[in-house]
């Protein structure tokens, strides 16, 4: 018989794009304590490097994330966990983006909420289910999904557990893009390159002004001015060439 490999956060990275996989297949891509702990640690080392330019999470096969894995479900434990690793894929400073194939579920919704973007294959399904544990959902993961989709979506998520396909996650704003499953890849991968060729001060800056964080922009006015990312920008646009952005993230 095949191995089969234990459950795991794994990841690769190539041109740029570091991609994060969701790998316990066997259960549809639950989280266990361990890979919900993992993801912090994971998170920091690539924020920290300079090639990585995206993040892509995404799950194996064809599911996102079911959400916890109950069997390991601990008294509070878990919760916190996924919390922290929720916060740690916000706070993420480069550009993130949800890559979703059938179910994105509980804990799997909280990851892919705490991305940028998310972009899902027809047919995917999404739901946030703590009503069905009697579960108390988490303040922070709460304003988040509130945020992102509104509060009267968000209660109607929350209030009910029900999934909701991929259409109408769109038009509620729970996803930015849907794709037929033959070219999502091509889309992301097209995307992602666009995304890794921008500048990271704009999207660095931006990000933490989207997010709220208004107090820092003395601080990106002061990146800007010292560094060279708008000569460089302008000076490809007359010259009808890719620019070639130099600024990074920590750099």
């Amino acid at each position: 018989m095949p191995s089969v490999s234990p459950p795991q956060i794994r990841h690769v990275v190539a041109d740029g794009v570091a991609t994060v996989v969701i790998d316990h297949p066997a259960k549809r891509n639950a989280m266990t304590d361990a890979m919900w702990a993992s993801l912090p640690p994971l998170l920091e080392r690539l924020a920290a490097d300079p090639g990585v330019r995206v993040l892509v999470l995404t799950g194996a096969g064809d599911t996102f994330c079911a959400g916890a894995d109950i069997s390991t479900l601990r008294e509070g434990a878990a919760q916190g966990l996924a919390v922290a690793a929720e916060d740690a894929l916000a706070a993420f400073p480069k550009p993130t983006l949800a890559v979703v194939r059938g179910y994105c579920v509980g804990g799997g919704c909280q990851l892919a909420a705490a991305c940028d973007l998310r972009f899902a294959a027809q047919g995917a399904r999404f739901g946030v289910t703590p009503a069905k544990l009697g579960i108390v959902y988490p303040a922070s993961s709460t304003r988040r999904l509130a945020a992102l989709v509104g509060p009267a979506t968000a209660k109607y998520l929350l209030f009910g557990g029900e999934l909701i396909g991929s259409e109408r996650a769109l038009r509620t704003g729970l996803v930015d893009e849907v794709l037929p499953e033959a070219e999502l890849g091509e889309r992301v991968a097209e995307f992602t390159r666009t995304l890794a060729a921008r500048s990271q001060l704009t999207q660095a800056a931006a990000k933490e002004f989207v997010d709220g964080r208004t107090d820092r922009e003395a601080h990106w006015a002061e990146q800007a001015r010292a560094g060279a990312e708008t000569a460089e920008g302008v000076a490809a646009f007359l010259e009808r060439r890719a620019p070639r952005f130099a600024w990074t993230v920590g750099g």
